[in-house]
């Protein structure tokens, strides 16, 4: 493929190539870049096209303007996309399909995070190879503030990052960390002053500009074989968990509280 281009499919995504990085911008400031349908429906199409151009040496995922890089996924869609069976597997699908382009991408990501880093931001940031902060980035998993299951993928991105300990910790209390915290947990590989980011974005792009393409992508690809999950996992176990939360009265409970800003009264049912 000879100097493909990169066009995305939705406004709330934008894609630029400036040298060998791609840049692909989360554009939905409006919602603190919460992900809509179309946003998670953008990305694997791009990552398609990098996969094959020999111009792309690193792509860099960031949110649009300075409150967040992602808040998370787009509320405002839920009744519509998460409320009914048919559409959780639909959802479910589609945010499995882009996260996964992510992280099967042969090329090496970055995630550069700059403030609200919630829920679906967490995925999209653990799904990359590499994460950097600004340190007044925010970091939360409100799972279970929200009643809904989490996938597996999701989960052993996080447990293989940062532990089975400190994973739970974020995972069962839903609560709020700092850049500083989220770099001591692992969560962040760096962590810089607000004015310092793009230089240290910058430090990257130039390293992998300069380093060995096929020794990169041949450590990115040995470190996954080395994480492979053992063939006695019982995913159908975890299929059947997630699906039970999402039929639950308590999801349907926790995403009504969140939308009337009140606070969910779960009862295990």
């Amino acid at each position: 493929m000879s100097n493909p281009a990169y066009e995305s499919t939705t406004e709330r995504v934008q894609t630029w190539l400036d040298g060998t990085t791609l840049h692909i911008r989360f554009n939905n400031p409006a919602r603190h870049n919460a992900l809509s349908v179309d946003m998670w429906e953008a990305v694997p199409p791009l990552l398609r096209v990098a996969q094959d151009d020999d111009r792309v040496r690193l792509v860099v995922f960031t949110g649009a303007g300075e409150k967040a890089f992602v808040s998370g996924a787009d509320i405002s869609q839920f009744e519509d996309m998460r409320a009914a069976r048919e559409a959780v597997t639909r959802y479910e699908a589609m945010a499995e399909q882009a996260l996964m382009s992510i992280h099967d991408f042969p090329k090496p990501t970055l995630a550069c995070i700059r403030g609200y880093c919630i829920g679906g931001g967490v995925n999209v940031a653990i799904s990359c190879d590499i994460r950097i902060a600004s340190d007044d980035s925010v970091f939360s998993i409100p799972a279970a503030r929200l009643g809904l299951g989490y996938r597996y993928s999701a989960m052993k991105n996080l447990v293989d990052l940062i532990g089975p300990g400190a994973a739970k910790d974020l995972f069962f209390t839903a609560r709020r960390i700092d850049a500083a915290e989220a770099k001591a947990l692992g969560l962040v590989t760096r962590v810089s002053a607000v004015e310092g980011l793009d230089e240290l974005l910058a430090e990257y792009t130039k390293a992998l500009a300069d380093n060995a393409p096929l020794t990169v992508a041949a450590g990115k690809a040995i470190t996954r074989e080395i994480l492979r999950p053992s063939p006695e996992l019982d995913q159908a176990l975890c299929t059947s968990l997630i699906r039970g939360c999402f039929e639950s009265a308590d999801y349907t409970e926790g995403r009504t509280a969140f939308m009337q800003k009140r606070k969910p009264v779960f009862t295990g049912r």
